[in-house]
């Protein structure tokens, strides 16, 4: 039996924030790096390990169980950038059944064949949708079965709010055997403003911001040929930032277990913010 010590990740954030480009450009800067990398993308888009494979999309495992056969760890994954191990947990029939299901499955198939021992395995990856944390998508958190849990978020306030919900899931389960936070990691930031309220939501929630990813063309365009920017575009400054976001995943051991805002508080939080921003924005029009 392999005495490899595997980290296992997971991260959260709302749909459309850039979770899966962030999971990946990670994924990528660690292999680049020469370590042994699994991403496991539990969206039922099936999208999540796409740029690690050239646009590529794989045949998921909820579709390979439902074709009742004997499966081989060949049969649900594919390796990408790097000597990335890409696999898909997939989703029900559109219309029928709980989108968590595949999180269970893929997490039930890939411990029955030993995939994180079997490719020797330094970090494994979940990239899971955060919107609704519902029961089959909170499974990496309530079984502990992350070491860690990121969640991306920008300084909108509905990604906020998805964050904040999900500080709510961690701090339920962490201290029953769950999985604590490792930290926040801020992406597609704009403007002057965004770095310091993204600051302060993660100091009033007892969490930490571990880097900052602005609004970048060179990101959106690598994701248009099928690649992250560590592998379409490496020497650029977002390739390089990825890989110290993907250093700091690696080192860290301090985990915590943040507060979340209730409702009213996290609005009243986000309309001062709203009230200087724009209080600001008319100053500066009316000394222009």
């Amino acid at each position: 039996m392999s005495t490899r010590k595997t980290k296992h990740v997971a991260i959260y954030g709302k749909g459309g924030i850039g979770k899966s480009t962030t999971t990946s450009s990670i994924s990528a800067a660690l292999a680049e790096a020469g370590h042994r990398v699994i991403q496991i993308g539990c969206d039922p888009k099936s999208d999540s390990t796409s740029t690690l494979r050239g646009g590529d999309f794989l045949p998921t495992v909820l579709d390979s169980i439902r074709d009742q056969r004997t499966l081989r760890i060949e049969d649900i994954s594919r390796v990408g950038f790097a000597g990335v191990l890409c696999i898909e947990a997939g989703g029900p029939v559109p219309g029928v059944g709980c989108a968590g299901r595949g999180i269970n499955a893929a997490i039930g198939l890939l411990d029955e064949l030993h995939v994180t021992d079997e490719y020797e395995a330094d970090f494994v990856f979940y990239d899971v949708l955060g919107d609704v944390v519902c029961g089959g998508f909170a499974v990496p958190v309530r079984q502990g079965f992350a070491d860690e849990v990121y969640v991306v978020s920008s300084h909108d306030f509905m990604a906020l709010y998805a964050a904040n919900n999900l500080f709510k899931c961690i701090s339920k389960y962490a201290r029953t055997g769950g999985s604590p936070l490792g930290g926040v990691i801020a992406n597609n930031l704009v403007g002057p403003y965004a770095r310091p309220l993204v600051d302060d939501f993660a100091e009033r929630t007892g969490s930490r911001v571990v880097d900052y990813v602005p609004k970048s063309l060179e990101i959106s365009q690598s994701e248009l040929t099928g690649r992250t920017v560590v592998e379409a575009l490496p020497e650029t400054e977002e390739a390089e930032l990825y890989r110290r976001i993907a250093r700091r995943i690696a080192e860290n051991e301090a985990t915590m277990i943040p507060h979340a805002l209730d409702v009213a508080d996290l609005t009243a939080w986000a309309r001062g913010w709203g009230d200087r921003i724009l209080g600001e924005r008319r100053r500066l029009v009316r000394a222009g």
